[in-house]
């Protein structure tokens, strides 16, 4: 029960962050929906911007912000 629970949260964390990735191309900052989505994600990809700054224009965090939610995915799923 606990790895379809894993499962579903993680998918559904991915979907978020794709869907504001695409969003962020056709919607303004200050749409209400990129708003939400924007207050969801951007949390999480911050440290990553931290880390990784955008190269030639092109921001790479929500991509591996994708390999570290599977990473986790697979770690609690193994260790529960």
């Amino acid at each position: 029960m606990f790895d379809v629970v894993v499962r579903v949260f993680a998918d559904l964390l991915v979907a978020v962050v794709i869907i504001k990735v695409i969003l962020s191309y056709f919607l303004t900052p200050s749409h209400k929906i990129r708003y939400i989505l924007d207050q969801m994600v951007d949390p999480l990809l911050a440290p990553i911007r931290k880390l990784l700054p955008a190269s030639m224009g092109l921001d790479f965090s929500p991509i591996i912000l994708i390999i570290i939610i599977q990473i986790v995915q697979v770690l609690l799923i193994r260790l529960f």
